[in-house]
């Protein structure tokens, strides 16, 4: 296997983007990174592109080759994948694209995601983000992705003593993280209180305990090591991209208050990158509704189970903390444009590592990225490395 870096990255804004179209968001993020990478586009031998659920939001399959066609490159006839994994499809797309330039079949490669959410409707588009959990026996029966997040939520503060108050501080962590970073949805700050004063999606959940439905596409280029210093003197290196997949349904999981997928994937991807938990130095986290974000600080291993909030409670976890996650401002405070989060997470840490964040810049060499699918039933856990 050979090694593979990321030699470009380029991002949308996200947010509800009335006037911008599908192919508005997804040419600016393209065109943002093989600037960045100082590419042309004909340097490109494959795409794969992370989105969850094109042919419901915009009445458009074929996105793979809809894409190449927009970005110009369907004369030169390079193979174009769409990728679909619930709200894993980016992270699993980017996956797709490490394997391809791992194993020696391509050289540069594009993994991208999108998603162009808010044209159908908030009715249509919680709708269709519950279709990620199991339709058969969960959402046929009423449980949105809110209510199987609460019910985890619940569980969790009657097991472990968590209070809403925990879950509030993620939120305003991931808000305040946003107000530095010019591409997200929500810069602004709120407070504890104000989460706390905000009406019940599924108790014990509130509004501001819930990451919004965002329009948004996200692009970063691999190549191999060879191309890589062809092209820049600062490549961040993926170590490791690791998948599992879980039951998709709540009931049938081993443990409620425990991601399997995120669990098992992690550790595969510790072990390929050759370190432990503690070697992160920066982490952004799947935050689709604040309870997930503690239990990822446990199932990725930052902390035993049960005891995640105290992270959140310690300041350990913020910005200029020990270990800070979400930088970005998370799925909560960026927006959660489905099928390009698992991208655009990518995109922050690179940025993060090549020291060019801004004013959310931390000190890291090494970060990870963790993309679930639904209510955990697909992870991907991506490890970078500055070497």
């Amino acid at each position: 296997m050979r090694k593979v870096a990321i030699i470009g990255v380029g991002c949308s804004k996200f947010g509800e983007l009335w006037d911008l179209s599908f192919r508005d968001i997804v040419i600016s993020a393209g065109i943002e990174a093989l600037e960045d990478a100082g590419l042309e586009g004909k340097e490109i031998e494959a795409i794969y592109i992370g989105n969850m659920s094109g042919g419901r939001y915009l009445y458009q399959e074929h996105i793979s080759a809809l894409i190449a066609d927009y970005a110009g490159l369907a004369e030169l006839h390079i193979p174009s994948t769409r990728v679909e994994a619930g709200d894993a499809s980016g992270g699993l797309a980017l996956r797709q694209a490490y394997m391809a330039v791992a194993s020696g079949m391509h050289d540069i490669v594009i993994a991208a995601g999108a998603e162009k959410v808010t044209d159908v409707g908030s009715e249509i588009a919680m709708d269709i983000m519950s279709s990620s959990a199991d339709r058969e026996w969960e959402v046929f029966c009423g449980a949105t992705l809110p209510a199987l997040y609460a019910m985890i939520a619940r569980l969790h503060m009657e097991k472990f003593g968590t209070k809403p108050e925990d879950l509030a501080m993620v939120s305003v962590k991931n808000h305040k993280n946003a107000t530095l970073n010019p591409k997200a949805q929500f810069r602004r700050e709120i407070t504890v209180e104000d989460v706390l004063n905000s009406p019940y999606v599924a108790e014990p959940l509130r509004l501001l305990d819930c990451a919004p439905i965002s329009d948004g596409a996200a692009v970063v280029i691999l190549a191999s090591e060879e191309v890589a210093r062809k092209y820049t003197d600062t490549p961040v290196y993926i170590t490791a991209c690791c998948q599992a997949s879980d039951y998709i349904a709540l009931h049938s999981r081993r443990d409620l208050l425990t991601m399997d997928a995120v669990v098992y994937a992690s550790r595969q991807a510790y072990k390929k990158a050759g370190i432990e938990p503690k070697d992160i130095d920066v982490v952004e986290v799947h935050d689709s509704f604040t309870i997930a974000e503690i239990l990822a600080y446990e199932d990725l291993g930052f902390v035993e189970k049960g005891k995640g909030a105290e992270l959140i409670r310690e300041g350990i976890t913020s910005l200029d903390g020990e270990l800070p996650v979400n930088p970005s401002g998370g799925l909560k405070g960026c927006g959660h444009a489905v099928g390009a989060t698992g991208i655009r997470q990518a995109v922050e840490i690179v940025l993060q590592l090549r020291g060019d964040a801004g004013k959310r810049q931390v000190d890291a060499e090494r970060g990870l990225a963790l993309n679930i699918g639904g209510t955990g039933a697909t992870a991907v856990v991506t490890i970078f490395e500055r070497l």
